[in-house]
């Protein structure tokens, strides 16, 4: 009977039995792979994988080094010599004035022999040699005249030019005045010229002579 019924199968039943078989078949799959995400009760294992570092930043690039130019050197500055200090007592200039020579007669000489010749032959004598007078330098301390008391009061300066004789001893024998800031500096100077001043005379041939020479005084506060 059971062969019977197996070759009796109609398709209609094998095909409800693959669709019971399908059915089947995706229920246990679908059992299977809830089973597997259920079953995992232990804890996930968590790898770490290295990771390289970032490469370090590129530092920019460093300027050069600016060499450093020298300023150029300044111009040189003019020099100006310092003023002189101030020479204590009055400055004494002078001008050398001789008394006037006489031209030299000419000379007239005979070319020589006997007889009495009118062609004779004339030489001019040699000019004598002068030497002007000059300040006596063992007396030139001396030649400071006193300051006026009035004008030392009055903080006045003062200067005086005189033409003075000096004699053959070297002696001032006489004095004119020409300027002065004051009389009373001329007077001070007029003293002391005639008392104190002493000179080498002048000389004509190497004999002492007199004569007139200029000398300016000038009298300054900061001397006294």
């Amino acid at each position: 009977m059971a062969y019977q019924g197996q070759r009796g199968l109609s398709p209609t039943g094998l095909g409800i039995a693959i669709a019971i078989n399908g059915a089947l078949l995706a229920l246990m799959t679908t059992m299977a792979t809830t089973t597997i995400l259920r079953g995992g009760d232990e804890p996930l294992t968590t790898i770490n994988i290295p990771i390289d570092p970032p490469p370090p930043p590129i530092d920019p690039p460093k300027p050069l080094p600016r060499t450093a130019v020298p300023d150029p050197a300044p111009a040189p500055l003019p020099f100006n010599p310092p003023a002189p200090f101030p020479v204590p007592g009055p400055v004494i200039a002078s001008t050398d004035i001789l008394p006037p020579i006489a031209p030299p007669s000419p000379v007239t000489a005979s070319p020589g022999g006997t007889g009495s010749g009118t062609g004779g032959v004339t030489v001019a004598s040699p000019l004598p040699v002068l030497v002007a007078a000059s300040v006596d330098p063992r007396y030139r301390a001396d030649f400071q005249p006193d300051y006026p008391a009035f004008e030392r009061n009055q903080a006045r300066d003062g200067v005086v030019v005189v033409r003075v004789l000096v004699g053959s001893n070297g002696r001032v024998t006489a004095i004119e005045p020409v300027s002065a800031t004051s009389d009373a500096f001329f007077d001070a100077t007029k003293r002391r010229a005639l008392s104190k001043w002493r000179f080498r005379p002048a000389t004509r041939d190497g004999v002492a002579v007199e004569s007139w020479r200029e000398m300016t005084v000038r009298f300054t506060m900061t001397d006294q």
